[in-house]
C-alpha cells in the first residue's frame, strides 16, 4: 500500500496537507450500550447476522448517536470516505476561477470572434501537426490497457468491495451508459461520416462498393477504440472511489502517483482542466443539439431554425434536464435512458425493415469483415507523409479531420462521460465493467451504423447525390434528408430521430451535471438544487454564445475545447500509469481497506459523520481541532 493511500483511512481533521488520519478508538472513558442494527443493514450484509456491535457515547463536541446505531439515516453510506479534505484555499480556487475563465473565455470570442478563430485554428494546427502521433499511442495504449484489465487477474477484482451488487440492472447500466456516452453524436455522424468519406478515406480501396471505406471508417471512429479511451477513464475512477473510499474526481485518481510536494497544486490543476472541459464542452454541445434539433423540427413542421427558436429549445431541453437532475438518477437519468434505448431500436429497426433490406444486409457483412481485416492498420495510421515537415494548416491532413479531431474530442468528453459511468457501475467485477463498456457498446455502434448508413448510401446513389449536398451544406440534416426517403414510415422515423436528439442530449446533460457537481462539491456532497443550477448556468451559457455569436462561434469554443485535449491526455495518462501501479500494488493491505471501506455492517467510525457523510473527530482528539 502506498504512503498516500495508507495514510488516507481515517477522519477529517487531519495533518496540514489534507490527508485525514486513521480512525481514532473510543474514548477511553466511554461506556457501551448494546445497539440493535437496523434490518435494511442486515439484508445487505452477505455474512450470517453477527452480534449487535457496542456503541460508545460520543464525547463531547461530537455529534449525538441515534437509536439506528449512531447514524442519523438508514443503512451505511458506502463507501466510506478515505480520502483527501480539500484546504480552503484550494476549494475557493476550484470554486471561483472556472466560472472567471468560462466568461473571459465567452467575451473573448463574442468580441472578436474572427480573431478567437485565428488562434484556435493556429492551436488545432499546432496539435495536428505535431503530435498526431501522440494521440494515435494514446488509444492504442487504451485499448491495450483494456484488453489486460479484462483478461488479466485483476479481473475477478469488484468494484465496491467482494460483497458488494450491481445497482442498476443490464439494460439500464447499457442505457445509461451509452446515453452518456455517444447517443447525440451518433445520431448524426452514423449518415454524416460515410457520406462525407465515401470517395476520400485512405487504407482502403473501393473494391467496387464507393461507400465501404467511409462506413468502415466510422466503425473505427464510434466502436471499439473510442469506447475503450472512455472505459480506461472510467475505470480509473470507478476503482478509486468504490474501492479506495476517494471522492469521485480525476485530482484523487491521479495524484497518488506524483512527489509528494506536488501532489497539492498538481491535484488543483486537474480539477480545473476537468470542470473547464465539462462546462464547454456540455455548453456548445448545448449549442448545436439546439441546432440540430430545430432541423428535425423544419423537416416535418417546416418551422424555420433561427435565434429565437435555439433559444426557445435550449429552455425546453435545460427544462427537461433540470427535472431530471432534480428527481435523481433512478427516477430520472435512467428512466429517460430506457426510453432512450427503446426509440432507438424502433429508429434502427424500421430504417432496417422498410430500407433496402438485401443491400444493408450485403453491406454489413462486407464492412463489418473490412473493419476487422483493417483495424490494427487503422489504428496505427498517422498519415506519415504529412510529418515529412510542418503543416501549414491542419486542413491539409487528414487525421486533423477525423481521427486526431475525433480522439480529442473523445478525451474532452472523458470528464463527464466517464465520472458518470463510474458512478453508476458500483458492483460489477473489473472484467464485467471493461467487456460490458467497450464490446457491446461497439457492436451496437456497428449495427447502427451499418443500417442506418447503408440506407443512406443507397439513397445518396438513388438521388443522385442529394443527400451529399444536404451534408455539405448541413452536417446534422443528412439524417432527416435519409429518412425522409423511407417509404411508408419516414415522417414516423423523422419524429422519433428529433425525439431522440431531445432525450439524448438530456441525459448528457444530466450525467454532465452529476459529474460536475462531484468536481466541484468533493468531498462534500451536492443537493439536487446543485445540480438544477449547474443545469441552468450551463444553458445560459449555450443561449449567450449562440445569441451574441452565432453559430461560428459555438463552433469555435466548441474546437478550442476539443483542442483543450492535449493537454488533459497526459493527466489521463498518469492516471492510467496510476491505476496499474495501484493494482500491481494491491497488497493485504489494501484488500482489507477496500472490505473495510465497504463493509455494510456498522462501525464505532459511523457514529462521527457530518451531513455529507464525512467523518469528523471531537474537539479532545488530536487533529479535533482543525478543519
Amino acid at each position: 500500500m502506498s504512503h498516500t493511500e495508507s495514510n488516507a483511512t481515517g477522519l477529517r481533521g487531519g495533518n496540514d496537507d489534507g490527508v485525514v488520519p486513521a480512525p481514532a478508538a473510543p474514548h477511553p472513558s466511554a461506556t457501551t450500550t448494546p445497539t440493535p442494527r437496523p434490518a435494511a443493514v442486515d439484508r445487505a450484509a452477505a455474512d450470517p447476522p453477527a452480534p449487535a456491535p457496542s456503541v460508545a457515547e460520543p464525547l463531547a463536541g461530537a455529534p449525538a448517536p441515534s437509536p439506528d446505531g449512531g447514524r442519523n439515516r438508514p443503512g451505511v453510506n458506502l463507501p466510506r470516505f478515505r480520502g483527501r479534505v480539500i484546504p480552503p484555499l484550494d476549494r475557493a480556487v476550484i470554486k471561483i476561477l472556472p466560472p472567471v475563465l468560462i466568461v473571459a473565455v465567452i467575451i473573448a470570442v463574442t468580441v472578436d470572434p474572427a480573431g478567437a478563430a485565428f488562434v484556435i485554428g493556429e492551436m488545432r494546427t499546432f496539435v495536428t501537426s505535431g503530435f498526431t502521433w501522440l494521440f494515435i499511442l494514446y488509444s492504442v495504449i487504451a485499448v491495450v490497457v483494456c484488453v489486460w484489465l479484462a483478461f488479466s487477474k485483476v479481473g475477478r477484482i469488484r468494484l465496491g468491495g467482494p460483497k458488494s451488487k450491481p445497482e442498476h440492472s443490464k439494460f439500464a447500466w447499457y442505457s445509461m451508459l451509452f446515453a452518456c456516452g455517444q447517443g447525440i453524436g451518433l445520431i448524426f455522424w452514423s449518415v454524416a461520416e460515410p457520406i462525407m468519406l465515401r470517395d476520400d478515406a485512405p487504407l482502403m480501396a473501393a473494391n467496387g462498393n464507393p461507400g465501404e471505406a467511409g462506413i468502415v471508417w466510422a466503425y473505427f471512429h464510434w466502436g471499439l477504440t473510442a469506447w475503450a479511451m472512455y472505459c480506461v477513464v472510467a475505470i480509473c475512477l470507478a476503482y478509486s472511489h468504490h474501492n479506495l473510499g476517494k471522492t469521485l474526481t480525476f485530482r484523487e485518481a491521479t495524484v497518488d502517483i506524483l512527489p509528494e510536494r506536488i501532489q497539492r497544486p498538481a491535484g488543483v490543476v486537474v480539477e480545473l482542466l476537468a470542470i473547464i472541459a465539462t462546462v464547454l464542452g456540455l455548453a456548445t454541445s448545448f449549442g448545436f443539439a439546439a441546432m440540430q434539433f430545430t432541423s428535425g423540427l423544419a423537416a416535418f413542421t417546416g418551422i424555420e431554425p433561427g435565434p429565437w427558436v435555439w433559444v426557445g429549445v435550449i429552455a425546453g431541453l435545460g427544462v427537461l434536464a433540470a427535472v431530471s437532475a432534480f428527481v435523481g438518477v433512478n427516477k430520472g437519468m435512467k428512466r429517460i435512458s430506457e426510453a432512450n434505448s427503446i426509440l432507438s431500436i424502433v429508429l434502427v429497426v424500421g430504417v432496417f425493415l422498410f430500407g433496402p433490406i438485401v443491400y444493408i444486409l450485403s453491406n454489413m457483412s462486407q464492412t463489418f469483415g473490412a473493419f476487422f481485416y483493417n483495424f490494427v492498420p487503422m489504428s496505427l495510421w498517422t498519415d506519415a507523409a504529412t510529418a515529412t515537415g510542418p503543416l501549414e494548416s491542419w486542413q491539409d491532413s487528414w487525421n486533423g479531420w477525423w481521427t486526431v479531431f475525433i480522439w480529442c474530442w473523445v478525451i474532452a468528453f472523458s470528464p463527464f462521460v466517464a465520472g458518470f459511468i463510474a458512478r453508476i457501475s458500483r458492483g460489477r467485477t473489473i472484467r464485467e465493467f471493461v467487456l460490458g463498456v467497450t464490446i457491446i457498446p461497439s457492436l451496437i455502434v456497428m449495427v447502427w451504423i451499418g443500417i442506418i448508413g447503408s440506407a443512406a448510401l443507397y439513397y445518396d446513389d438513388a438521388t443522385n447525390r442529394s443527400i451529399s449536398d444536404d451534408v455539405a451544406a448541413d452536417t446534422s440534416s443528412g439524417l432527416f434528408s435519409m429518412l425522409g426517403m423511407i417509404p411508408v414510415i419516414g415522417v414516423l422515423l423523422i419524429i422519433v430521430a428529433t425525439i431522440l436528439v431531445a432525450t439524448y442530449y438530456v441525459t448528457s446533460l444530466d450525467s454532465g451535471t452529476y459529474a460536475l457537481a462531484e468536481f466541484v462539491s468533493a468531498p462534500k456532497k451536492a443537493g439536487p438544487w446543485f445540480r438544477v443550477v449547474l443545469v441552468a448556468s450551463i444553458a445560459s451559457v449555450a443561449i449567450v454564445l449562440l445569441s451574441l455569436g452565432g453559430t461560428a462561434v459555438v463552433d469555435t469554443v466548441q474546437t478550442g475545447t476539443i483542442i483543450g485535449a492535449f493537454p488533459f491526455s497526459f493527466v489521463i495518462l498518469l492516471m492510467i500509469a496510476n491505476l496499474i501501479r495501484r493494482l500491481r500494488c494491491r497488497t493485504k493491505e489494501v484488500k482489507q481497506l477496500e472490505k473495510d471501506v465497504n463493509d455494510p455492517q456498522p462501525r464505532d467510525e459511523d457514529r462521527f459523520l457530518d451531513d455529507d457523510g464525512l467523518p469528523v473527530l471531537p474537539p479532545e482528539s488530536p487533529g479535533g481541532d482543525r478543519g
